[in-house]
C-alpha cells in the first residue's frame, strides 16, 4: 500500500488541510453509494423522459432563482457593478424570459456572475477552515458549509415571506417537489462521476481540484 505523500507529483495535494480525513473518506464513500444507486438512476430517467429543450428550461429557471443569491452577496461584498448586472439579468429573464425559462439576458451581453455567502465571508477576511465532505453536497470547507447554510436560510426566509404556493392547498408538497427537481437538475449538469477516473488516489484528486477551482474562480 502506498500513500499520496510518496509521490512527488502529488505533493501539493497532501498540503490541503484535512484533519478529519477519516470522516471525510467515509462521507465520500457514502456519497458515492447515494450517487450510484439513487441520483444517477433518477438522472438517467430524467434524461429519457424529459426533452432536451425542457431540461434547458428547467436549468434556466433554477439559474434565474440563484441570481437572487448572487445579487445580495454582491451587495454585501460592495460589488456595485456586479449587483446591477445581476439585477438586470434577473428582471430581464423573469419577464422577457418568461419566469426564467429562457435566458435572453446572456444574449443581451449581461454576463452571469457567481457569488455566494462563502465568498462574502472570504471578502470579510474569514479563513476557509479545514476541508469537509458533506452528505450529498460533497467537497466543501467549514467556511463554504457555513455559507451554504446562510444562503439556504435566506432562500427559505424569502420563500416564506412571498409564500408563492400558499393558496394551492399543498405548499409543502409543491416546495418539496421543486427542491427535488432542482437536485436532479444540479446532478444532471454535473459531469463528474465517482471512480470514473481510474486514478488510484481519487479522493486526493477531488480534494485538490476543489481547492484549486475555488481559488481560480475567486481570482476571476
Amino acid at each position: 500500500m502506498h500513500t499520496v505523500s510518496e509521490f512527488s507529483d502529488d505533493e501539493n495535494v497532501s498540503r490541503t488541510r484535512d484533519p478529519w480525513e477519516g470522516l471525510n473518506r467515509s462521507m465520500y464513500k457514502f456519497n458515492y453509494e447515494v450517487d450510484r444507486f439513487v441520483l444517477l438512476p433518477v438522472v438517467t430517467g430524467y434524461e429519457k423522459a424529459v426533452p432536451g429543450f425542457a431540461r434547458t428550461g428547467v436549468s434556466n429557471f433554477f439559474g434565474n432563482l440563484r441570481e437572487i443569491r448572487t445579487f445580495y452577496n454582491c451587495i454585501l461584498q460592495a460589488k456595485g457593478k456586479k449587483s446591477l448586472v445581476t439585477l438586470g439579468r434577473f428582471v430581464t429573464n423573469s419577464t422577457i424570459g418568461i419566469g426564467g425559462l429562457f435566458d435572453p439576458a446572456t444574449a443581451f451581453g449581461m454576463r452571469r456572475e457567481h457569488e455566494d455567502f462563502d465568498r462574502t465571508l472570504e471578502s470579510w477576511g474569514v479563513g476557509t477552515g479545514p476541508y469537509l465532505v458533506l452528505p450529498i453536497l460533497g467537497p466543501n470547507t467549514v467556511r463554504s458549509a457555513g455559507g451554504f447554510a446562510v444562503d439556504g436560510g435566506v432562500r427559505w426566509a424569502i420563500a416564506n415571506a412571498i409564500d408563492p404556493f400558499g393558496g394551492t392547498g399543498a405548499p409543502t408538497e409543491i416546495e418539496t417537489g421543486i427542491t427535488g427537481l432542482e437536485t436532479v437538475d444540479l446532478r444532471y449538469r454535473e459531469s463528474f462521476r465517482y471512480y470514473d477516473s481510474d486514478y488510484p488516489f481519487e479522493y486526493y484528486m477531488v480534494r485538490y481540484i476543489f481547492s484549486e477551482r475555488r481559488e481560480l474562480t475567486t481570482i476571476r
